[in-house]
């Protein structure tokens, strides 16, 4: 492992993205020469410009030429001339999660949220308890939180929060004294040989949690269950009575929020009431009072933070309504097990039609898990789909959105799914076709958010 206090000048590749952006910040905080390049301007770099970094635009060997250490994405390859020079020039490059995993070591109560759902939520939810606890913690979140103005806060020296992800084993790198296991679950197939290799994979994770410390765990969730067996120091959250702490009474608002009771120890702590939708969100809130209960937050504190939480960026956003009453929302679910979930709230909203806007997520996703997307939309009215969303990959496998459709054609032939390739399209048909009371769902992880944005603009035009 590194000492960090042996460096001065570190360069980050890849600093723009949400990830290393926040190691960065981090850095910067803690007085280093930091520096990084991108391939393109954001407002994630104007803000680190304005913190002190030195940013370049473009990845160019020279960048590197008088730097210490080199901190790299995931999303870098072997190829880049930033990092070949630096490997040239005997300079240590390690990754974003190594990094991470030097900075969490140097805190008393590390938090690790990991699973393949909801840990951005989770962690959000956690971070914002023990802050107005007054426990000042260090935060690092997956997303944009709007209590924090963005997805990283620096606290003081004690806790230290972030999310764990599991994809090329990252999370292998941390150090976590509390852990947080959500679920597992089949994604990532373009690293992951099938789910078994993923449990396999959170089971190493598991076993990184010291004795004195423990793994809150989701104990409905097959895979789950199995890793903490054999660990001592496991805490089960749930929905089954024999969980150290579950969730009774669940029932839901006109709106689809969720009111639940909290069970610990043989007796009901509290009543708590969300202000985001769905029983996913539920599970994901016990996880957090789990968490924040056992390091000692007041109950009261901390279902007053839990109520007051509205979600993250791109979770389940309200983004506004036509005139003539049909409410936009975008959500980031990308996953058929997070499509299902999302949809199922929504159905807890009062609404006429619900039409989901679905951008696929890479193609090795969307052919990997063809067969589960196929009958994902269950819920939904109608379905129209974007062009996959490539973010890291080429298209070898020759398949479009329009695979898809025809799948969930064949599972169901009476289902309304289209398919356009082109934003503009499907913007134009939401808009001339949905009605009054109907309920419109961008969802994916990639850009199909600006669907939403452009048909609220189309009111604007009249």
């Amino acid at each position: 492992m590194i000492n960090l206090p042996d460096y001065k000048r570190i360069h980050c590749i890849g600093i723009g993205g949400i990830g290393l952006s926040a190691i960065a910040e981090i850095l910067i905080s803690r007085g280093y020469e930091v520096s990084g390049s991108d391939m393109r301007e954001s407002e994630i770099i104007e803000r680190l410009i304005d913190e002190g970094a030195n940013i370049y635009l473009g990845h160019r060997a020279k960048n590197v030429e008088n730097v210490d250490l080199v901190i790299y994405s995931s999303a870098v390859g072997n190829d880049n001339p930033e990092l070949e020079k630096a490997e040239e020039l005997g300079i240590p490059a390690i990754t974003r999660a190594q990094a991470l995993g030097v900075l969490m070591d140097e805190y008393e109560s590390s938090i690790a949220i990991s699973g393949t759902h909801g840990k951005t939520t989770t962690t959000s939810m956690v971070s914002l308890i023990l802050k107005d606890a007054g426990k000042e913690p260090t935060i690092l979140v997956g997303g944009n939180l709007s209590e924090i103005h963005g997805n990283v806060y620096i606290g003081e020296n004690k806790y230290f929060i972030t999310e764990a992800c599991e994809y090329m084993d990252s999370f292998l790198n941390l150090k976590p004294k509390i852990e947080i296991i959500l679920n597992i679950d089949s994604d990532h197939l373009d690293y992951f040989k099938d789910v078994e290799h993923i449990a396999s994979s959170f089971d190493k994770f598991a076993k990184l949690v010291p004795q004195d410390g423990a793994v809150i765990a989701y104990d409905a969730n097959p895979f789950v269950k199995s890793i903490i067996e054999d660990i001592p120091n496991a805490i089960t959250f749930g929905l089954n009575e024999s969980c150290d702490y579950f969730a009774s009474d669940i029932d839901f608002d006109n709106d689809g929020m969720p009111q639940f009771t909290v069970n610990h120890g043989g007796r009901e702590l509290c009543r708590v009431s969300l202000s985001i939708p769905g029983e996913h969100n539920v599970l994901n809130a016990l996880s957090a009072f789990a968490c924040s209960h056992i390091l000692g937050v007041d109950v009261g504190k901390i279902v007053d933070t839990l109520e007051n939480f509205t979600g993250i960026q791109r979770r389940f956003d309200i983004l506004g309504k036509t005139y003539n009453n049909i409410k936009i929302i975008d959500d980031y679910a990308h996953h058929p097990t997070e499509i299902k979930a999302t949809l199922s709230a929504v159905r807890n909203m009062k609404h006429n039609n619900l039409w989901c806007l679905f951008q696929p997520h890479t193609y090795t996703r969307t052919l990997a898990l063809l067969d589960d997307f196929a009958t994902a939309f269950a819920d939904a009215d109608k379905i129209v789909l974007a062009e996959i969303y490539a973010a890291r990959e080429k298209n070898i496998y020759k398949i479009s959105s329009k695979t898809l459709m025809n799948k969930i054609k064949e599972s169901d032939p009476a289902k309304d799914v289209y398919f356009f390739k082109d934003f503009d399209e499907i913007a134009n048909f939401v808009y001339n076709n949905a009605e009054e009371g109907d309920l419109v769902i961008t969802m994916g992880a990639g850009d199909i958010y600006k669907v939403g944005e452009m048909i609220l603009d189309k009111d604007k035009r009249f």
